[in-house]
């Protein structure tokens, strides 16, 4: 099977084939997402990926598990 962008395995494997997103941050705001990654010793994609979880389980709810 051909990997793609969009079929990668990854930190998402076990969901839905991943979708790579380029989404632009102001500087402070980067740099925040970047001190949190580095106390929780994950990768700044990560903490990015878990906050919008969070979002969308709270604004959607009925939309969990969906993605």
């Amino acid at each position: 099977m051909k990997r793609t962008k969009e079929t990668r395995e990854g930190p998402t494997a076990g969901h839905s084939p991943a979708v790579r997103a380029s989404i632009s941050f102001p500087r402070d705001l980067y740099s925040t997402l970047e001190e949190i990654a580095r106390k929780k010793k994950v990768s700044l994609a990560w903490v990015v990926r878990d906050a919008a979880e969070q979002y969308v389980a709270e604004k959607w709810p009925l939309f969990k598990g969906q993605a």
